[in-house]
């Protein structure tokens, strides 16, 4: 085959997998079995469904994936003649999904060759997308950790604290069981020069701001006063969150993996933001 109608092929299979391309309702995009069958060279529905398909899922389950969440049996009408028409058998696939099952193609084929070229290039894209989207939650939870914090700083002034780390540390020591901040920096091999929340995940995140916003409410409600007693409150409401987290079969903070440090995200995001030169 001559390269200039290879290269047609190619143009052709990507333009037709973006249109047999569908959307959940919630803006996935994902490719019926059928659809692709003859795009991959096959042309029974069963050889396509117990060879390739198949292999795609043990090859998905084989790196730590779970096939389920990639193939989804379903069904589509189909005419039959004489204005019958009856359901049959086919799979709704992931992109990912779709990307294993071409990998699994004869190579050699140009259609192959342009859908293993067109998958493995959509997928990185979305790992890319759902990367940033991670980041940019983190980043946003982390901001509004900081002002939440600063609610609570005003709410133990009230309450007459005046040793600040002290009464910080009550509340890690409530919501690890037991370990200070300096020790679950430690733990997390964060260096000591970072803020601990700088360098933890979305869910550890989130524990904390529930930790933070729910003593600064009980120190006002119940008109906490003293260093020693607004302490007491904050390590009673870390542990209380500690305790729900634990009731839910979730991980304890402290075991969390570290994250990287939220100021380079932050540094990056500032960087893409400004404007370009006009020299």
């Amino acid at each position: 085959m001559d390269k200039e109608k290879e290269l047609t092929i190619k143009e052709n299979t990507i333009s037709l997998l973006e249109r047999l391309k569908r959307k959940t309702s919630n803006g996935t995009d994902y490719w019926l079995a059928r659809d692709l069958q003859p795009l991959f060279g096959y042309t029974e529905w069963r050889n396509f469904k117990d060879n390739a398909i198949e292999k795609a899922k043990m090859s998905c389950a084989g790196v730590g994936g779970n096939p389920t969440n990639h193939f989804v049996d379903t069904t589509k009408m189909v005419n039959v003649g004489s204005n019958t028409k009856r359901n049959i058998d086919d799979m709704a696939m992931s992109r990912y999904a779709c990307y294993l099952v071409a990998m699994n193609g004869e190579p050699s084929k140009p259609e192959i060759a342009a859908a293993q070229t067109y998958f493995a290039i959509q997928t990185r894209r979305q790992e890319l997308s759902d990367q940033q989207d991670e980041a940019e939650a983190r980043l946003a939870l982390r901001n509004r950790v900081k002002n939440r914090n600063r609610y609570l700083n005003s709410a133990a002034k009230e309450a007459g604290v005046t040793n600040y780390a002290f009464f910080h540390d009550a509340g890690y020591r409530g919501l690890y069981g037991g370990i200070g901040k300096s020790e679950i920096m430690d733990k997390k091999e964060i260096s000591p020069k970072e803020d601990l929340l700088d360098c933890i995940g979305r869910v550890e995140l989130a524990a904390n701001e529930f930790r933070i916003t729910q003593t600064e409410l009980t120190l006002r409600k119940d008109k906490i006063k003293g260093q020693r007693e607004a302490e007491g409150t904050h390590h009673r409401v870390g542990n209380e969150v500690r305790n729900t987290i634990k009731k839910l079969g979730g991980t304890m903070p402290e075991d969390l993996p570290a994250a990287p440090s939220i100021k380079q995200l932050g540094e990056t995001r500032k960087t893409k933001e400004l404007p370009l030169s006009s020299t």
